[in-house]
Order: C-alpha cells, then sequence, then structure tokens
C-alpha cells in the first residue's frame, strides 16, 4: 500500500482563495485563528497524521477489534498509542471551547482536522468523531454542573463519548425505541434496554466511555415526542472527579462488517444503569439533532477522505504498472499513459476537489450561523447550512463509494486482491452512505423540511447566488467558456426542477420523495460546478505552485465530462410515484421468481 499524502496544499487554497475563510477569521472570537496561523496547524496536523495515525489503517482492517472473555474490547495494533499521541497533541481539542480546554478554532478548521484525520484512517477517526458529536449536544443542553463534570475530560479526549440511537427492532425509526428510564428518588434513572450499532461502544483507547442514550421514561407519550437522553458513563465518578466502579453497562457483542474493522460496532446492554437527564424529559430528539447535524457534514467528508486516500494509491499504481504500449510510445508504457486511465484518475481528482470545497463552504456558514453578531446573517447562513447538509452528506458518501470503486478498477485484477489493501478503501467507505441518516433520508429531509422554507425562496436565493458568478466567467476570457455554457445550462436544470418540486410537493409528496434522490445528486453535481468554477478563476495571476495550476484543467474537465448528468437526471426526479408502485410485493417477487427459472 502506498503511503498517505495529506491533502493540506488544496485544503489551505480551498480555505483561502474558494470559502472566504478570511470572513470566519475576523467573526468575535476568532481573531486568533487567522489564515497564517491556520496554514501552520493544519501542516503540522498533517504531519501528524501521516506519521502516527495513517501506519495503523491497515491493521485495523486485518486485525479487527476482539471482545475479550471479561468483556471489554481491544483495539487493532497500534490505535492505542495513536490515540494517547493524539489527545497529548490536542488535536480534538482544537474546535471547541477555551473554557473547558479547547482551543476555541473555527468549525471550519474542525472540519480540516478531521478530513485529515478520516483521510489517515476512517475507522480510528471515528472515535474522536463520536466524542465530538457528544460533546456539543452537552454544549447545547447540559446543565452547567454537567458540563463542568463531564466536558473537560472529553474536550482534552481523555474520556470517550458515543451516541446511543439504534435498537434492534426499530432501526432508523427512533421513535420505535424501547429502551427504559425510571426516575430514581435521587433524581437519577435506571437505564434499561439494549442498543445496537454503537460506535466504539467500548474500547481501550479512553478511560472512560460517556454514552448519551436515548430512553422512554414510563409515562412518556408515543412516538419520537416522548424521547429523553441520558448521560450513562462507563465508570460512575466520585465525588472528587475520579473513577468508581463499573456503571450497569456491558458489551455483549462486536459486529463482523464489511469495513471499518479497526471501528468496535458494539451491542451494548444497559441493565438499570444509572443515567442522568439532559435537558428535560421529552427533548431527546431536538438534543440528538444536534449530534446529528454535526456530524452529518463530517460524514460526508469522510466520503471525500477516503475517496482521496483511495485516488493516491491509485494514482501511484498507474505511474508504477508497466502494461501495454500507449499510442506513439517506443517501449511499455506505464498505465497512466492511456486514456481511459487517465479519465479515472481526473473524475477522481475533480469530484474531490468538488467535494471538499463543498464541505468546507458549509463548515464556513455553520461558523457564520453561530459567530455573525447580526441577527438576520446568522438567520440566512443557518438556513444554508440546512440546505447544504443533506447534499454534502449524501454527495460526500454516494461519490466515496464511486470514486473508491473507480480507484479499484485502476488496479484491474490486482485491485481484487486484498493483499494491495485498495478493497479496504472500497469496503470501509461503504457505511457512510448508511449511517447518521440513510441518503435516502437526508433526500426526504431536503425535500420535506429544507426545500419549502420560506415557501421555496431560501433555495432559489442560493441557486441566484451561484448565478452570479456568470459575469466572471464571460470576462475570463475563450479559455472558461465551455465552463460558463455548462454551468448555466446546468443550473437551469436545477432551477426548473426546484420549481416542479416545489409546484409539485403541495399535492402530492409521494411523487416528490420519489425524485428526491436524484434532485438531491442534482444539488451536488451542480454546487459542485459552481466551487470549481469559482476555484478556476481564483486561480488566475497565482503562482503556479502545483494546486493553482490544476484549477482550470479540472474546473473544465468537471464542467464538460461530469457536470452534464445533472439535466440527464431530470427526467427521474420529475418522473413521480406510478411505476414505482405499479408493481406490488408479489408481482415483483413473481417477476424475480421468472427471471431465476430462466
Amino acid at each position: 500500500m502506498s503511503g498517505f499524502r495529506p491533502p493540506v496544499a488544496d485544503i489551505a487554497f480551498t480555505l483561502e482563495h474558494v470559502v472566504d475563510y478570511d470572513a470566519v477569521a475576523q467573526l468575535p472570537g476568532f481573531e486568533h485563528a487567522d489564515m497564517e496561523t491556520v496554514s501552520e496547524v493544519l501542516d503540522e496536523v498533517g504531519s501528524f497524521m501521516a506519521e502516527v495515525v495513517a501506519p495503523t489503517n491497515r491493521a485495523g482492517d486485518l486485525e479487527g477489534s476482539k471482545l475479550n472473555a471479561d468483556g471489554t474490547v481491544t483495539t487493532a495494533t497500534g490505535f492505542k498509542e495513536a490515540y494517547a499521541a493524539y489527545v497529548d497533541a490536542g488535536w480534538g481539542s482544537v474546535p471547541l471551547p477555551e473554557e473547558y480546554g479547547g482551543g476555541n478554532f473555527p468549525r471550519t478548521v474542525g472540519l480540516a482536522v478531521q478530513e485529515l484525520m478520516m483521510t489517515s484512517n476512517m475507522a480510528f477517526s471515528l472515535a474522536p468523531l463520536l466524542t465530538q458529536g457528544a460533546i456539543e449536544a452537552l454544549l447545547h443542553y447540559g446543565s452547567d454542573e454537567q458540563k463542568q463534570q463531564w466536558l473537560p475530560k472529553m474536550v482534552s479526549g481523555e474520556w470517550a463519548g458515543t451516541m446511543n440511537l439504534t435498537e434492534p427492532h426499530a432501526g432508523s425509526d427512533v421513535g420505535a425505541l424501547t429502551t427504559k428510564a425510571v426516575k430514581r428518588e435521587d433524581g437519577t434513572y435506571g437505564i434499561t434496554g439494549q442498543k445496537i450499532f454503537i460506535t466504539f461502544g467500548d474500547h481501550d483507547l479512553s478511560e472512560q466511555i460517556v454514552h448519551l442514550v436515548l430512553a422512554r421514561t414510563p409515562d412518556a407519550p408515543a412516538g419520537t415526542k416522548g424521547i429523553s437522553i441520558f448521560i450513562v458513563p462507563k465508570f460512575l465518578v466520585n465525588e472528587d472527579g475520579s473513577l468508581g466502579e463499573r456503571n450497569g453497562v456491558h458489551t455483549v457483542g462486536v459486529e463482523h462488517k464489511m469495513g471499518i474493522h479497526g471501528s468496535p460496532t458494539c451491542v451494548l446492554s444497559y441493565e438499570d444503569a444509572t443515567g442522568y437527564l439532559v435537558g428535560e424529559e421529552n427533548i431527546g430528539m431536538r438534543i440528538m439533532f444536534v449530534m446529528m447535524n454535526s456530524a452529518r457534514l463530517s460524514v460526508g467528508t469522510q466520503g471525500l477522505a477516503v475517496s482521496e486516500r483511495a485516488y493516491q494509491q491509485s494514482l501511484d499504481y498507474a505511474q508504477e504498472r508497466i502494461q501495454g504500449r500507449a499510442i506513439g510510445a517506443t517501449q511499455d508504457s506505464p498505465i497512466i499513459d492511456f486514456p481511459d486511465v487517465r479519465r479515472m484518475l481526473m473524475t477522481q481528482k475533480a469530484y474531490i476537489a468538488a467535494m471538499r470545497r463543498m464541505m468546507l463552504l458549509n463548515a464556513t456558514y455553520v461558523d457564520q450561523s453561530t459567530h455573525n453578531p447580526d441577527a438576520a446573517v446568522r438567520a440566512r447562513a443557518n438556513e444554508i447550512v440546512g440546505l447544504l447538509t443533506p447534499i454534502c452528506k449524501s454527495f460526500g458518501t454516494d461519490l466515496g463509494n464511486e470514486l473508491t470503486s473507480l480507484a479499484l478498477q485502476i488496479h484491474g485484477g490486482m485491485g481484487f486482491i486484498e493483499e494491495t489493501g485498495a478493497a479496504q478503501h472500497y469496503r470501509d467507505v461503504r457505511i457512510a452512505a448508511i449511517y447518521e441518516g440513510t441518503n435516502g433520508i437526508q433526500a426526504a429531509d431536503l425535500v420535506g423540511r429544507k426545500l419549502p422554507v420560506r415557501d421555496g425562496a431560501s433555495a432559489l436565493e442560493f441557486i441566484a447566488t451561484m448565478r452570479e458568478l456568470d459575469a466572471q466567467l464571460a470576462a475570463a476570457g475563450e479559455e472558461f467558456a465551455s465552463i460558463r455554457s455548462n454551468l448555466g445550462e446546468q443550473l437551469d436544470a436545477l432551477e426548473r426542477t426546484t420549481a416542479w418540486m416545489l409546484r409539485t410537493g403541495a399535492t402530492d409528496p409521494n411523487a416528490v420523495l420519489s425524485g428526491s434522490s436524484p434532485y438531491q445528486r442534482i444539488w451536488g453535481l451542480v454546487v459542485g460546478g459552481w466551487l470549481l468554477a469559482k476555484s478556476a478563476l481564483a486561480a488566475r495571476g497565482l503562482d503556479a505552485d502545483g494546486v493553482a495550476e490544476t484549477q482550470l484543467p479540472l474546473a473544465r474537465f468537471y464542467a464538460e465530462q461530469l457536470l452534464p448528468q445533472a439535466a440527464g437526471l431530470v427526467g427521474a426526479a420529475t418522473a413521480g410515484s406510478r411505476d414505482l408502485f405499479a408493481l406490488d410485493g408479489a408481482a415483483l417477487g413473481d417477476a424475480a421468481a421468472r427471471g431465476a427459472r430462466v
């Protein structure tokens, strides 16, 4: 397997020239996080991830995590040492509040740090990712006492955190959960039930694990309205802050998964475990969505990150693999000299650049929504975050599946052989389109909740913002002509489809939901094309430093060869639901059976 080269230069270019990071650095509280400082931080993070975390990636895949006879979980070789070094370096605390020991950097910088960690080892990165989600929930809804007790060591990484949503019978229908929370005389709650798919539900990286658990009190309303959330630590905490006796939560299984073997996905059993209510009873879903929305942008970035790692490996292989003779060559050629291999490499590189810009753009709006002193600016930024988050999550993770497959294809038959490591990326990233709300759920959220904001005006205003680039593209000359024409055509397609969605949603919501996934993909394609066009414009006049000189070819390749897919999806987005429901389950089964007999 090839080594990991941190894509710090492209991250820095994106921050400085594409997503207007300087505007974030000027927000109150972020004055210390100027671009020069951030560049230095990212250089250090990149080096750390390449030297300390990336080497654990293969061991995590080959060894996985082990459930021991005593119910404890042991992680793969090198994970514990890498995590200790990560805590010592303080990288997890970079975007967290200073009052609890954090660096108080913007979320945008935190996401860039996450990308570098995810690219080095996706499975390893899930432990800090889940901890950050738990921290954010407590920051928003925890009492002052809870914040003081739990957050300092979670921010430092000495204590880890998890999210406990799913139960065996409920799946994505969180409202169907049955885990019980019975209030005790001392104000704590006894938590009893079983949770599945708990990422890093147990491990040996940290001395304490702080579970945030969804449960239902005895008299709670049915469905999601009756869900509360509780802090349930692995160990109870003594009054002096030291760890006390083991709480009533135990690991009863570790899943055997397709990928991310290094991340223990646990089945947890709660048996009258001591829990502490966060916020009030019956607002658990509101609190959980703080964690979920933060995690959805991070999960979209996972698709980007693993695509980057797979791309680097496929590029190295294409440069080294000698096979056949390219047109005009006088001796056998590396396969990178063949046009179709170049097409696959450029497809990966262009999509990766588009994804990186989308994720970081979204993060800058998160920072504006929380820190801008102007209430109107905060409100508009929050709308854009709502719009972009499902798009980022789905586009990033769908492309993660597609691009890791392309990377494997470049390896040819050797990609199908586990020893090369190409298949690991393909297997690892496959979960990302499923968790934190499947991409179909993201699409339903986009058309059902985000598109109707202000009767569609919010989304249409964002489309209008993208159109504002047209004048700059027109003035940039012939080299940008195809970028301008293709972007304009696909913005028209997006706007037409959006108008159809808004017209149809009120009278035929099933039709809108039936086309929601292709519609969501149209958004991703167009936003990506717009951001790459911005990149190409920004690169003019800059020194040819290896990043700037790639921006125009990437933007033009994307505009001419990838972006036109958007218009091709309009038919699927607006076809309605008739044929999706034309065959009932029996008819679908009969058709399958007839095909099998043939």
